[in-house]
């Protein structure tokens, strides 16, 4: 497909929507209330697509919601319309989904000379943020009101899926609501996360120099690499950004304001062979952030000088004295009874693990 002009996802489902299905649901669903978005999966949904997107999962893609009654009663014939009447493409971009096998299972686009297997969907909202979140719809069919081990238990590359992307048309009105509600964290759970995030960077700080006292520079690289991984997920946090997951974190924390003061010191952290260097740029970069957080005015500043891991020749932060002082400004009694583990995320990365949301809730639930 090289002979076809690239553009952004988001911009292509919008003309999928205004150029072909609108105008299918205009003439063949007058007065069907639905909410016409592109959520979910995808790298276009987070902004971060390219024409490399276009070899898998990527193209003419739309969301579709409707009042529940209506997704059961209607869904499966809007999707045979579409099927029928969508073009074949779009901008030149195909609107047929070749379904891989199980060795195989994402969607490439090509021209086909029937029905078009297209990537519309069909949901309800709260079907599909129950499918997607393990959320129940609120009181009366509202918004969801998510508890605190809800937010424990959302992984924050799904909540970054849920709450970017774009919503063309919102005619039922759940969907804009959800997003409202799911925008960021509550106060309390935002502190509480940022204490965690703290505390584990506390764990592993001192390993990057005992690991090379034992002439182990390998794993000292590695455990920086880790490191690093943390510190940019909490810069992400303090910008109240949801961090994608590891392809996109890089791409995600070089758009914060004020990244590019950080990136010579995280650069080096991974990049330098030996210790001493590599001790040196994260210990720029914990005093960078250390003041970052200061400057926010969550809990009471903090020494944001490095120091001596105790009575060994390692610089550190002593990372423990941020999540402390966030820590004691937490209120809510049931995040005070909780360990410094954080959500579901915070200290659980597998894909397979993280798609399982009975496997998640039982997880959080044992470790709170």
């Amino acid at each position: 497909m090289s002979d076809r002009v690239f553009l952004p996802g988001l911009d292509l489902s919008r003309i999928l929507y205004e150029e072909a299905v609108r105008p299918v649901l205009d003439a063949e669903c007058p007065g069907l209330r639905y909410a016409a978005a592109r959520v979910g999966p995808g790298s276009e949904v987070l902004g971060f697509d390219t024409a490399r997107s276009a070899d898998h999962d990527w193209g003419p893609r739309l969301d579709l919601f409707l009042e529940p009654a209506d997704a059961a009663e209607h869904g499966e014939r809007l999707r045979r319309l579409l099927a029928e009447r969508l073009p074949k493409q779009v901008r030149g971009w195909p609107t047929h989904f070749r379904r891989g096998g199980p060795a195989d299972p994402v969607g490439h686009m090509e021209l086909t000379d029937g029905p078009v297997d297209h990537r519309v969907t069909v949901d309800d909202v709260g079907g599909w943020l129950h499918h997607r979140l393990g959320l129940r719809p609120g009181p009366g069919g509202g918004p969801p009101e998510p508890a605190l081990r809800d937010w424990l238990a959302m992984p924050q590359q799904k909540l970054a899926e849920t709450t970017g992307g774009a919503v063309f048309h919102d005619g039922v009105g759940a969907l804009t609501r959800a997003r409202r509600v799911l925008a960021w964290y509550p106060d309390e759970v935002w502190r509480y996360l940022l204490a965690c995030q703290w505390q584990r960077i506390s764990q592993e700080e001192a390993f990057v120099g005992r690991c090379a006292e034992v002439g182990d520079e390998l794993g000292s690289a590695v455990v920086a690499g880790r490191l690093v991984r943390d510190l940019m997920r909490l810069c992400l946090l303090l910008e109240r950004r949801y961090a994608p997951y590891g392809k996109w974190l890089g791409s995600a924390f070089a758009r914060l304001p004020g990244a590019e003061n950080l990136l010579p010191a995280l650069r080096g952290a991974v990049t330098a062979a030996e210790h001493p260097a590599r001790e040196r740029h994260l210990c720029d970069a914990y005093e960078a952030v250390a003041a970052w957080q200061n400057r926010t005015g969550l809990a009471d500043a903090v020494d944001p000088r490095r120091r001596p891991y105790h009575g060994r020749p390692f610089q550190v932060l002593h990372a423990e004295r941020f999540a402390h002082a966030l820590a004691r400004t937490i209120t809510d009694p049931q995040l005070r009874a909780l360990p410094l583990t954080g959500s579901v995320d915070q200290w659980a990365d597998g894909t397979d693990f993280l798609e399982r949301q009975d496997a998640v809730r039982a997880a959080v639930d044992a470790v709170g």
